[in-house]
Order: C-alpha cells, then structure tokens, then sequence
C-alpha cells in the first residue's frame, strides 16, 4: 500500500513539516544532556581535596557526604555505632566509617541524627568515640585521625584534623 502525501497548505508550506507529526526532540533534549552531567559531577564531589594544612584547619571534603538520595551506610558501619551506643556513646550517631585515609592516617566519617552542633556537644562526641575506639575496638590512632561529623541532612555539621 503506497503513503499518501498530505497536502501542504499555507501553515505548513515551505517547512517540510506535517502539521500533526510528532517533532523530534530538538534544542531542550540537547541542552539537558549535558545539564544532567554537569548536575550528576557536582552531586559526587569529583575534584574536591583534603588540604594538608595542618592539624585543626578546615578543608573541602574529601568526598560528598551523605545525604538523604545517597545510599544506606554500610552494615558495617552501622554496627559499629551500635557498639559505640551500647558502650555509653552518643544515641544520635547511627554509623561510624573507619577508611584509610591520607598517609595510613586513620579517617572517621559519623553520621549523625542530629541537625547541628555546637562545640562542647562535637568535643564530648569526639572525646567518646576516640575513647571507644582505641580502648574497646583495639583501634591504633597513634598517628592521629580525621573525623567528619555529617548531620541528619547530609551537612557537615564538623570537621577535625587530628593528626599527630
């Protein structure tokens, strides 16, 4: 069975375009596409670094922390907070990560139920948690540590450079 052509009429004469046929996808597809990725590379943090300043400086993440579209802490994680509360620790904190981080020093990453934090509560968390680890969990922080304190929304609520 041959196509029928359509018969151009004025609206459409000169366009090489039928007035109900689907438009192909044109100038938004191509500007979303590399909207996504610029949006996608910011959500992960890539090119962000730890400074080597010195002990007590803040510095940029080392990664994105975690927020509520990110994955669940590990199970590891999560069980080693539930040991920390069950020793006395902090009933906000639900995870502790311990990564390697720059230079074999030990990295702790918290995340915390709570929305913000001022210093005495970070002081008597950061006093339990290394006292937890290095008397119960058998941890070496001889070198020091790095700890990253993230809240209930994924803010970094505190930042320590602890490393001897």
């Amino acid at each position: 069975m041959p196509l029928r052509r359509r018969p151009r009429t004025p609206d459409t004469a000169g366009t090489g375009t039928c007035p109900d046929a689907p438009r192909p996808p044109g100038r938004a597809a191509a500007l979303a596409l590399p909207l996504c990725a610029l949006v996608l590379c910011a959500c992960t943090g890539q090119g962000q670094e730890r400074s080597d300043a010195g002990p007590g400086t803040p510095s940029a993440p080392a990664t994105a922390g975690p927020t509520a579209v990110s994955t669940a802490a590990p199970a590891e994680a999560k069980a080693l907070a539930e040991r920390y509360r069950g020793s006395g620790g902090d009933e906000d904190v639900h995870a502790v990560e311990r990564e390697p981080g720059p230079e074999g020093v030990a990295l702790l990453v918290v995340r915390s139920r709570a929305t913000e934090s001022d210093a005495e509560r970070f002081d008597r968390l950061k006093d339990s948690l290394v006292f937890f680890l290095v008397q119960v969990e058998g941890v070496s922080l001889e070198r020091g540590y790095l700890m990253d304190v993230f809240g209930r929304d994924g803010s970094l609520l505190h930042r320590l450079d602890a490393r001897t």
